[in-house]
């Protein structure tokens, strides 16, 4: 903790200037519970999604409506550099577009089509100004009206466009991501490149897709990668883009104990476990807490062994100065479903078993949610949300589901639920300390597993399989007891909707005005009651891509969504 404090108040120090001038992140916000701003993926570093505006509640929403709404277009500028400012407010004037990246421009996708042009992840907001993004794009906008202040295009030299989970932000300084595998700082009021750095070998197929968080004077980073190849958590200096340290997820060499739990040192070497999903932050421990991907090879799983693969498929928590692990669970051992375990967890204080404890609550792909000690990572509570799901054939004594290898996959065929997908998949859960009660979208499915390939040399990363849906039993927003892991309740959305097509999936929010915000398949914006999961109101904003934001400015509070390409936000009327 003396580092912390040491690394806040340099940081205060040095962004002391930029915060005078009208922009940028004073470090203090970051160690606040979520309220009048944005200022990182989960809006603090709790994971909750809670925020304690109260302007906006269940005794008005029926009167919330549009405030404005921005159209951002990805892509490369057109001849002349020059773009329209977006909102009801925005005018005609030219917004300044900023080209930066080692690419020609060629494989920049453009318009308001494609994945590039989806924002999917957070939307900061800082100081008046929101700060959305799309895969090798961002952009400043004024939260008030919606007018676009800048946009800059990172020319990209290819990669998985498959989405941009957000920005990270350091005083005056934006941190991305970009799909070919650089970490990218930008000025946020000019939207000037400033440095970038190669997070992963592009050559090698990985994938930059996360949100970047900011803790202290650590830039921590997370990757993917869909082949078979190692998986590392890296730690920058903000200043300079060096690197501080990085952590594996899977061991790297004989001193690993965690080396037992795999069939040989070259499997580990090369076997998954990739973050690209941001996790939580607990000041009190130091601890960055973040779940891991699959391992890989992901189905065919005799060059793995028969052990549990450390340390895939965990919450895994790492000690922000130091880049060592500190403890870990593992909420699906020897994983041969693709089922990552990268959703962002939510770090609460509240009472269990008649004390107050700080736990981390997590539900995850395979259907099975889980509440931990977040200090030590003892096991409390493991429940099954997805009623279908049939993979496991209970709970052992360390609280984690026993897999049926007949599940698993096979030349004959093996009828499994949840799919592929999952019964829940990257979409950012909340949770709300006035009902005690933990949010997720959830999917109940079933798929016939085929393996295709018996050779595991060809069978790498996700290859060597088939999978066939055969059935859908409906999408539903789940709340799930803390303390018993058992569903409270669940609101089935109007249409069985998948989150791997054209609709992404449905992030959550609640607020101290006792609402619970999220997008449903239907294509609304819809504020529940978070008691029961009735409908309160609800605004039909065409293909909700994102997870709705709140923001308070000039006394009056804001609630903001993405759809695709359009950021639209509500006020009360």
């Amino acid at each position: 903790m003396k580092n912390m404090k040491i690394s806040l108040v340099v940081f205060t120090c040095m962004v002391s200037a930029g915060l005078a001038t009208g922009q940028g992140l004073d470090p203090a916000t970051l160690l606040k519970p979520l309220s009048d701003s944005w200022p990182t993926y989960s809006g603090d570093y709790s994971g909750k999604r809670y925020s304690a505006l109260t302007q906006i509640n269940q005794s008005n929403i029926k009167t919330l409506g549009l405030a404005w709404a921005t159209r951002v277009t990805s892509g490369m500028p057109a001849a002349g550099g020059g773009g329209r400012g977006g909102g009801f407010g925005g005018g005609a004037a030219a917004v300044p577009q900023i080209v930066a990246g080692l690419g020609t421009g060629e494989l920049n996708e453009t318009g308001t089509t494609g994945r590039s042009s989806r924002i999917v992840g957070a939307v900061l907001e800082v100081d008046g100004v929101l700060y959305p993004s799309t895969p090798d794009n961002a952009w400043a906008v004024d939260a008030r009206d919606g007018r676009v202040l800048w946009h800059f295009v990172w020319k990209t030299r290819g990669g998985t466009h498959t989405g941009n989970r957000g920005l990270g932000m350091w005083g005056n300084w934006l941190y991305m991501e970009t799909p070919d595998d650089f970490l990218v700082c930008i000025d946020a009021k000019t939207g000037k490149e400033r440095w970038h750095k190669e997070i992963a070998p592009l050559t090698e197929q990985y994938f930059s897709t996360n949100a970047p968080i900011v803790v202290g004077n650590h830039i921590l980073v997370g990757i993917g990668n869909d082949l078979d190849s190692p998986a590392f958590l890296t730690s920058y200096d903000p200043e300079t883009g060096d690197v501080q340290w990085k952590w594996y997820a899977t061991p790297q060499d004989a001193s690993d104990p965690a080396l037992k739990t795999w069939a040989k040192l070259t499997a580990s070497k090369y076997g998954g476990g990739h973050m690209w999903i941001p996790g939580s932050y607990d000041p009190e421990t130091h601890l960055y807490i973040v779940g891991t991907g699959n391992p890989t090879p992901a189905y065919t799983t005799q060059s793995r062994g028969e052990g549990d693969n450390l340390y895939t498929c965990s919450l895994v928590a790492i000690n922000v100065d130091t880049g060592k692990l500190v403890w870990h669970f593992q909420t699906s051992p020897h994983d041969s479903h693709d089922w990552d375990s990268t959703q962002t967890p939510a770090l609460v204080n509240a009472e269990f078993g008649g004390k107050m404890r700080k736990l981390a609550l997590t539900a995850t792909r395979n259907g099975y949610y889980y509440t931990l000690d977040r200090v030590t990572g003892e096991h409390l509570v493991t429940g099954k949300f997805s009623p279908t799901a049939n993979w496991a054939s209970g709970v052992d004594s360390r609280g984690q589901p026993v897999r049926i290898p007949s599940k698993d996959w096979h030349v004959a065929g093996a009828l499994v639920s949840p799919t592929n997908a999952g019964a829940t998949n990257w979409m950012p859960p909340t949770f709300s300390p006035d009902t005690g009660l933990f949010y997720v979208t959830t999917e109940d499915s079933y798929s016939m597993y085929y393996l295709t390939e018996l050779d595991p040399r060809g069978a790498m990363g996700l290859g060597g399989k088939q999978e066939m849906a055969a059935g859908m039993m409906g999408t539903f927003l789940t709340a799930i007891d803390y303390k018993t892991g058992k569903v409270a309740w669940r609101h089935q959305y109007p249409e069985a909707s998948a989150w791997g097509g054209t609709n992404v999936g449905h992030p959550l929010m609640t607020t101290a005005g006792k609402l619970l915000f999220g997008g449903d398949p239907g294509g609304n914006l819809v504020a529940y009651d978070p008691a029961n999961g009735k409908p309160l109101w609800h605004a039909k904003v065409g293909d909700p891509s994102n997870g709705a934001e709140t923001y308070m400015l000039d006394g009056k509070q804001f609630v903001l969504i993405a759809a695709v390409d359009m950021l639209y936000a509500f006020a009360l009327n």
